[in-house]
Order: C-alpha cells, then structure tokens, then sequence
C-alpha cells in the first residue's frame, strides 16, 4: 500500500494521533479516532470525514476493500507495526484499523432543522459505553439525533465511539448543550419532552408516544436530577414484569426509543 511505514511509536506522526485519546486534545485538534474495520468503514462512507488512516499489514490482507476505499478518497495511509498499532489503539486487542476522523457534531439547532419526531437527550451520562450504545440503539430505531448534554461524557471518547458501532457517522449529534436550553427548543420544535425515570409516575404501557418524541436518559447510578424531572413534560417509566429490579441505561433507553418509534410507524 502507498504512504510511510511507522515502527517508532516516538514518531511525530504516533505521537499527533495518539494525543487524540485525550479529551482536550480531541477538541483542540477538532478531530478523534475511530478504531476499528465498522468505524473505519462508516467514517469512509462521509466524504471528507477520514483524514488519516493506520493498518497493520494483516488488517489490510483481511479488509482489501477499506484500503481500496480510503486510496480511492485520497486518505494520506500509514502501515503501522503492531507495536505502533498497540501504542494508539485503545483496545486491549488491537483490530489493526484505525481512523483519524474530523469532529462530526453539529449544533442543535441545526440537528433540528428537518421537522424531527425521535430525539435521544443524554444527560449527566458518565459511562462511554452506554453513551456509546444508546447512539446506536437510537440510530437503529430511526432516530433524527442525539442530544449529548454539558454534563455527559464525550461521545468521541474511544469506547463510545466503538460502543456506537459507526452510528456516530449516521445521524446528526449535539455536544454540549445545556439541559434547559436543549428542552427549550425542542419543544418549539413541536416534541413533547418524556424524561425516562425508574420512578416515573406513568409507564411506557400508559403513554402516547406516536407524536414527535424527545427522550431524556440520565446517569446510569442517580438517574435525571430534580430539577431536569421538572422540565420534562412527562416522567416515564418502562415497566418490569419479571423480578429484575432495573434495566441498565442503555437498555432502557433501547426499549423507550423503540415503543416511540413503532407507535409513530403504526397506522
């Protein structure tokens, strides 16, 4: 394959994409990794998104269609050794692929442009991988966007973003927004606002979720705070037929994102 062959993970070139696993450095440099052959080929798949690509030689024999893909686009491409390959992966077995990506937020206003009528609101979410798991859950349920509040981990942290399975690539993600700020304009965008919560006074069961939707999830530990419950127009609950005392986050947040979209598609 074209481009330089890295062994040195001291290199310049290592050391740029490897400061990418720093928060700070991701919104300095306004870029992040994707690892991974499904990131790696959902980050292809928008034009202009994949600014530099790493493989290992093995990673190119088993996916000749990525390389081919990234050459085609014109990806500056670097064989790395698997020692380079280990120094920036995040995984603790590295898959041998993996992208520099630029930033692919948008601002909320913008995520609402189209008329929505499925929104996913995480706030005060800590843990990536669940972060990273309801991106996917409210991609494959038809989603227009998803929310990330100023109190919620970064969805371009490595886990969410492998967590997420490419859908960070699939719809339109806000970053940062405040909770009130957030609630504020859906509403003026017509969606009633259902705040998800273990002790909502009505459930799934109970609710009309075929009009335009906006789902807040909150922490995986404390769930959605006083005063976010408060905003919400509705507090909801899934309901537990068997003995389980809860549903994980992105469970929950799979099985409300689903009700919402199946009562919109049926006639």
């Amino acid at each position: 394959m074209a481009g330089s062959e890295l062994t040195n993970v001291k290199s310049p070139r290592v050391k740029a994409a490897r400061r990418l696993t720093k928060r700070a450095f991701r919104e300095q440099d306004r870029k992040f990794l994707a690892e991974g052959p499904q990131a790696v080929r959902e980050a292809l798949r928008l034009d202009g998104v994949t600014l530099e690509l790493f493989s290992t030689a093995e990673a190119e024999l088993r996916h000749p269609e990525l390389i081919t893909e990234a050459t085609l686009q014109g990806v500056p491409m670097h064989r790395a050794s698997g020692e380079v390959m280990a120094e920036l992966s995040q995984t603790v077995t590295p898959q041998g692929l993996l992208a520099v990506c630029k930033l692919v937020h948008v601002p909320l206003d913008e995520a609402l442009t189209d008329a929505p009528r499925l929104v996913a609101v995480l706030a005060h979410v800590r843990d990536p991988g669940n972060a990273g798991t309801v991106m996917r859950a409210a991609d494959a349920a038809g989603a227009d966007a998803v929310v990330f509040t100023d109190a919620s981990v970064d969805p371009y942290n490595g886990k969410c973003v492998r967590a997420s399975a490419g859908s960070i690539f699939h719809l339109p993600v806000v970053v940062g927004a405040p909770v009130s700020a957030a609630v504020r304009q859906l509403r003026e965008r017509g969606l009633r606002v259902l705040a998800a919560d273990g002790a909502g006074k009505h459930t799934l069961d109970d609710v009309d979720l075929s009009g335009p939707t906006a789902w807040i999830f909150g922490n995986e530990a404390w769930g959605l705070p006083e005063e976010i419950l408060t905003e919400a127009d509705d507090v909801v609950r899934v309901p537990i037929y068997g003995q389980a005392e809860s549903l994980n986050l992105a469970t929950a947040a799979a099985v409300c994102l689903y009700s919402s979209a199946r009562a919109q598609r049926v006639p």
